[in-house]
């Protein structure tokens, strides 16, 4: 009996202490894990702070921003200056911005391209001018020969005439000879939802085509082009003020929820942290009943 329990013995000893280091092992992974869930909620909590602030100030200059853009929107909508969709080349400009985080607000204008060049088909050469390090990144995977140029460094700061005047001398300093122009940005709605919208961009050689453009008044070639180049930026800019106000409060929404996911993470943690611990203390108390019941 003796020999039994002296050959017996060594091998319950090793295995208790290996489920003592186990629980304890995943304590303590349990702890790491719930501190840096809390971590992460302290981040997305700050983030959403301070895009409700840069939400608050994009609203407010969205509204002076609108008179322009809408206003040579109507402009051209009176002269009825339709743009010739019959013709092969055709021009994109993408507006995303360089920060993240944001939920699919980039991707949608992505998407939005993707689908009208499929509509179109093989048989349009279209060329894209992308705004924001995010669109480029999105449309490199599948679509770089389609890049004809891009912008970066932007969306850090909140937009002005001066950035939307640098895309308009782009896109009339450009080699390539489009037929039509497009730009694709997103329409602020309201704080949780916002529409991805496609607006024309006309060019002098369109606009002199223009049967009704005359009645308004006679103008000569400089004055054409000093007006095209104007309201070409002032475009720019209205989807430039819609965009960044869309993207905070995109933003502010996905920093939310984020939050409250984390929430809901750190309080199950917390429940499979407290039922382990009382795991391995009552398994140890046995350990040690059971020892001294032995002796």
């Amino acid at each position: 009996m003796e020999a039994i329990l002296s050959r017996a013995t060594p091998m319950l000893v090793p295995q208790c202490g290996h489920m003592q280091s186990r629980g304890m092992a995943t304590l303590k992974e349990i702890r790491i894990r719930l501190k840096s869930v809390t971590n992460i909620q302290k981040i997305t909590k700050s983030m959403k702070m301070v895009s409700a602030a840069k939400y608050a100030r994009a609203e407010r200059e969205l509204k002076p921003a609108r008179s322009y853009g809408l206003g040579a929107k109507a402009f051209y909508e009176k002269a009825e200056i339709e743009p010739d969709k019959t013709k092969p080349n055709h021009l994109m400009v993408a507006m995303s911005s360089d920060r993240g985080l944001c939920g699919g607000i980039h991707s949608a204008v992505i998407k939005f391209i993707k689908a009208k060049m499929e509509e179109e088909g093989s048989s349009v050469d279209t060329k894209i001018i992308v705004v924001g390090d995010k669109g480029k990144a999105i449309l490199q995977r599948t679509l770089s020969q389609n890049i004809l140029c891009s912008f970066s460094d932007y969306g850090k700061r909140p937009p002005v005439f001066a950035d939307a005047a640098l895309v308009a001398n782009k896109i009339l300093d450009t080699d390539y000879k489009y037929d039509r122009a497009t730009l694709i940005f997103n329409t602020f709605r309201s704080v949780i939802s916002y529409n991805t919208t496609e607006l024309p961009l006309h060019s002098a050689s369109a606009i002199e085509g223009s049967s009704k453009f005359n009645l308004y008044d006679s103008l000569d070639e400089d004055v054409l082009r000093c007006y095209n180049e104007f309201s070409l930026a002032s475009l720019i800019m209205f989807a430039m003020k819609e965009g960044a106000c869309s993207e905070q409060s995109s933003r502010m929404t996905a920093m939310d929820a984020a939050s409250k996911n984390a929430g809901e993470m750190i309080d199950k943690l917390t429940l499979t942290f407290n039922r382990t611990r009382q795991a391995v203390i009552t398994r140890e108390l046995i350990e040690i009943i059971s020892g001294a019941a032995a002796l």
